[in-house]
């Protein structure tokens, strides 16, 4: 199996109000057959009901696995510029964004849903211009 993941998709108990509230954070995306597509860098970010995602998936109930989207910015002032436009569009922040034991800054959010996501700044870890980002290699620092 490669090393790569192609699609992330968050089961939502509402697909209408999940593509709004991503909307509202600047994101944009296509809609097929009540599935929201948005791009996001080389991978995809894919909004689904709950149940449709629970049936295909052949398992009952949405699941309980747990996880947390992240996405790393350039600097303190961008975690504290995207934590305020996703509560603006409706989020609820689980952890203010606060200095880091590796010397970052970082803070989360769960959307309407209750997907987590953490925004964090993080000098170790450089991002290219389109946002790619490359783990760096720990072993020379060991």
């Amino acid at each position: 199996m490669e090393q790569r993941i192609s699609l992330i998709t968050l089961g939502v108990s509402d697909v209408a109000r999940a593509k709004a509230f991503y909307e509202q954070l600047g994101w944009q995306g296509q809609e097929v057959e009540e599935t929201v597509f948005f791009q996001a860098g080389g991978l995809a970010v894919v909004l689904w009901g709950r149940d449709k995602l629970a049936d295909d998936a052949g398992i009952e109930g949405p699941g309980t696995g747990a996880m947390t989207l992240a996405q790393n910015v350039r600097s303190r002032a961008e975690v504290d510029e995207a934590i305020a436009t996703a509560t603006k569009a409706g989020a609820t922040v689980t952890k203010p964004a606060r200095e880091t034991f590796y010397g970052g800054y970082a803070g989360y959010f769960a959307d309407p849903d209750g997907h987590l996501w953490e925004i964090a700044w993080n000098p170790g870890f450089t991002l290219a211009d389109d946002g790619s980002l490359t783990v760096p290699d720990f072993s020379a620092t060991n």
